[in-house]
This record gives structure tokens, C-alpha cells and sequence, in this order.
């Protein structure tokens, strides 16, 4: 196994918190463990550890929704590998959270023995699901797999105009809230519906609250975009 010097635990619960700690303060002992109890905690924590080896992050962190935690680190912080532990067990849902970058998936109803076991394979360069579940999705999921990967496309700042969205904000609204100009959230705009393979900000605005529920139906409703007309909606 890699050495590892830090590991940051994002969970709000204290009693799971302690019993990750407990296992990998076993499994790497020595090792520095920074504990985070919400979404604001964590930033601080991945800012002042910004190269740790390894987070563990809770899906369901009250202000946390659906993936969106998840898609913010792997834009902000691509190198710090990221396990996602939740109460969510659906095997769509783990496979997705792989698609938007996650190495691994923990079920908090797994044993620790388990989730040892999962922290082993994940920190020695492997990608951990549930045993039963497998790394890629059914040939009907590959649609919904594609457009989690564009959606993992997206820059840091794309992505919060594209969660800003999702309250049916306005373009000066949302370059207000970000310090920046109107014509540049509408060249973001236009940016994420290329990306996203959409031409219609109302498609983008749709998709972007799925993200916010981790148990939502298939992203790939939407369907895909004929090519062109990207900037149809952009403002």
C-alpha cells in the first residue's frame, strides 16, 4: 500500500465518523485524520490540507445535494482521490458517483472489515465498489454514463452557474452573486450547453436539479441534443 500522511472524513454524523476512524486509524496507523461535519468544514479542511491522500465524503451532508459535493472536489481538487460513504445503496446511484469521478463506493450498512477492505483497494491505486456491483453500467445505462462524464467536463465555475440554474436564476443574477459579468455567465452558459450536449438553458436548468437528488431518475431522460443551436437559450 502507497504511503499515506493525511485523510480527510466528511460525514455529520459523529458516531459513523468515529467508527471510520477507528478502521483507519488500523489500517494506516500513523496517519493524520482530519474530520469535517459539514460542507463548509470540509472547504476549510481541503484548503488547508489540499494535499491529502484520500476523503472520504458523505453524500447526504445537511447543505450537501446529490452529487454536487462530489463534482465540486474533483473540479477543484482532481489529485485527492474521494470514496464516497452513503446510506444511499442503489448500484445506479454508486455507478454514477464512479462516473463523476469517485474511486470508490461505501455503503454505511457495510461492516468494517468491509470498508477496510474497500480504504485497501482504493489507496492502492484500485476502484472499490460493492461486491455485486459492477464498475460499468448495463449497455442500456451507457447514455446516462456519457452524460455524467460531460458533465464532469465542466470547469469549477461552470459548474456552480450550472447548479445556479437549477433556481431558475437570471444571467445578472447569477454574475452578481459570482463577481462577474452578465456576458461572461452567458458565455459560461452557452459553454455548459455545448458541453452538455443541450440547447436549451431550460434543459440544462432540468438536469441540474436531478443532480441535486442522489435517488433521481435516469439523467439521460433529457435525451440528447441535435447538434448545433447551442447558444439557442443561453440567456
Amino acid at each position: 500500500m502507497s504511503l499515506v500522511s493525511t485523510l480527510i472524513i466528511a460525514d455529520d454524523h459523529p458516531l459513523f465518523r468515529s467508527a471510520l476512524r477507528t478502521v483507519v486509524a488500523q489500517l494506516l496507523p500513523g496517519v493524520q485524520i482530519v474530520e469535517a461535519d459539514s460542507p463548509d468544514a470540509l472547504n476549510l479542511a481541503v484548503q488547508e490540507h489540499p494535499r491529502a491522500d484520500l476523503i472520504l465524503l458523505d453524500l447526504r451532508m445537511p447543505g450537501v445535494q446529490g452529487f454536487s459535493a462530489l463534482i465540486t472536489l474533483r473540479g477543484q481538487y482532481p489529485a485527492i482521490p474521494v470514496v464516497v460513504v452513503s446510506a444511499v445503496e442503489e448500484p445506479a446511484v454508486m455507478r454514477r458517483a464512479l462516473d463523476f469521478g469517485a474511486c470508490g463506493f461505501i455503503p454505511k450498512s457495510a461492516g468494517l472489515d468491509t470498508i477496510g477492505e474497500a480504504l485497501r483497494s482504493v489507496l492502492e491505486g484500485g476502484v472499490w465498489l460493492p461486491p455485486g456491483v459492477t464498475e460499468n453500467a448495463a449497455a442500456e445505462e451507457q447514455e446516462e454514463r456519457e452524460l455524467a462524464q460531460r458533465i464532469s467536463s465542466l470547469t469549477p465555475q461552470q459548474f456552480r452557474v450550472l447548479m445556479m440554474l437549477a433556481d431558475g436564476r437570471l444571467n445578472k443574477q447569477i454574475g452578481g452573486d459570482l463577481n462577474v459579468s452578465e456576458a461572461t455567465i452567458k458565455a459560461h452558459v452557452t459553454a455548459i450547453l455545448r458541453k452538455l450536449g443541450l440547447y436549451r438553458r431550460t434543459q440544462a436548468a432540468v438536469l441540474a436539479q436531478r443532480l441535486l437528488r442522489a435517488e433521481s431518475a435516469s439523467l439521460a431522460e433529457l435525451g440528447s441534443a441535435a447538434e448545433g443551436g447551442a447558444e439557442e437559450e443561453a440567456e
